[in-house]
């Protein structure tokens, strides 16, 4: 029997309808809707369009935005003077820094310099820290693996005391997801083990997974000998692997594959993410998400 497809697209309408409730139903008894500014620094074409996807998203569930374009040139001083300025807004509730930035900032820098509470992507090192400790101490998890979860657990897959094997070894995805999935609480409780480029035989420890998270970068990655019958895969990878012409359009399109040998993956898993259309469009929902949450701590509602 093929694999039943976690389809984050689908999963992103629940939780952008969830989110938009919510909002209306703040802003009817407080008066207030979350604030979320996005700082773009030049004219990248990847990343205007992702901003673009933000500010859509945003304003489809209520948000109050705030579209903040600078030229490719303001110098580090100036950046971190503009975050300072949102940080103090208290109409503000979650602050972006499109990346990637110009080679003379030091990203770095900026990043530290975003208020932690206001930190909707979750990069600060005080969330971070947060993380790690798991429970009531975090406040914004990473937007991707905090998808990920999301995925999991509502496609009404067993987490506790299952055998959870993360490939890849990211600050973005791989080292956060593993820390999630090991928490003690709903939707995490696993066992869980990292593997990557220095582990000697990849391929037995992927076996074992009854939930095999693949965020490697690599196109096809994952053979199908090497999942479990019946497991979970949640496929993380986007990888260009060449051209085609749209049918609807006429125009060039990118050919993306995930990290997972798909077609023949889906005819042994039990669960599978596609790419595209699984884990991507979770992420712009998370940080949406976590911006309302920024606003609910504010207001001691949280």
């Amino acid at each position: 029997m093929p694999a039943k497809l976690i389809l984050g697209t689908e999963i992103r309408e629940q939780i952008l309808d969830e989110i938009t409730k919510e909002v209306a139903e703040i802003k009817a008894k407080h008066g207030v809707v979350p604030g979320l500014v996005t700082i773009l620094i030049g004219e990248n074409p990847a990343s205007i369009s992702y901003v673009t996807l933000k500010i859509q998203t945003a304003h489809r569930v209520g948000f109050k935005e705030v579209q903040d374009s600078q030229p490719i040139d303001i110098s580090e001083k100036d950046l971190l003077a503009l975050i300072d300025k949102y940080n103090k807004d208290d109409s503000i509730n979650g602050i972006l820094v499109q990346l990637p930035l110009p080679k003379h900032i030091n990203e770095k820098k900026v990043l530290n310099a975003i208020d932690p509470d206001k930190d909707v992507d979750g990069f600060h090192p005080v969330n971070v820290g947060r993380l790690m400790i798991g429970g009531s101490e975090v406040k914004y998890p990473p937007c991707t693996p905090a998808g990920i979860q999301e995925l999991i657990v509502r496609s009404g897959v067993v987490t506790k005391g299952a055998e959870v094997v993360v490939v890849g070894r990211s600050n973005i995805v791989g080292k956060p997801i593993a820390n999630m999935m090991l928490q003690k609480g709903p939707g995490a409780n696993s066992t869980v083990t990292i593997v990557h480029t220095g582990t000697k035989d990849m391929a037995s420890h992927c076996k074992r997974a009854d939930i095999l998270i693949v965020a490697a970068g690599v196109p096809d990655l994952v053979k199908p000998e090497w999942i479990k019958p019946g497991a979970c895969v949640i496929d993380v990878g986007v990888n260009r692997v060449g051209e085609k012409v749209s049918e609807k359009t006429g125009k060039k399109i990118a050919i993306l594959k995930g990290d997972v040998d798909f077609e023949a993956a889906k005819a042994i898993a039990g669960f599978i993410t596609p790419v595209p259309g699984g884990v991507g469009p979770m992420t712009i929902t998370m940080l949406m998400k976590n911006t309302l949450k920024s606003l609910k701590f504010k207001l001691g509602i949280a």
